[in-house]
């Protein structure tokens, strides 16, 4: 029997959320904005793959490691302006909500990224 992860569960329960990058009167930086886009791309091949009949293990495990390095480039990004710490900030919050930065190398990204700039 394959193994459940919570990560699995997660995705097999909808827990989403979607984060608008751009909100009104926020700068984005366009390296940001990428990075979050492609964060919610890998996320959403992750739910994809989760949900689609006859997917193998290995299948969500090569996605979910997809969507675990975008979602480090996210937490990685030295956010040096005010609107892109604002923004950076409200999507790993969001992120966080569902339950997803819980790994110790997401913590360890986002206090380096503190530090440099």
């Amino acid at each position: 029997m394959a193994a459940i992860t919570r990560r699995t569960l997660l995705a097999l329960t909808g827990a989403a959320v979607a984060v608008d990058p751009a909100s009104a009167g926020v700068r984005t930086s366009p390296k940001l904005q990428a990075l979050i886009a492609a964060h919610e791309s890998a996320y959403a091949a992750f739910h994809r793959v989760v949900h689609r009949a006859g997917s193998s293990r290995d299948d969500r495990e090569r996605a979910d490691k997809v969507e675990q390095e975008a979602l480090l480039a996210v937490c990685s990004y030295p956010a040096i302006s005010r609107d892109d710490r604002q923004t950076k900030t409200k999507y790993l919050l969001a992120v966080e909500a569902r339950g997803e930065l819980d790994l110790q190398e997401h913590m360890q990204a986002v206090l380096r990224s503190m530090m440099q700039g």
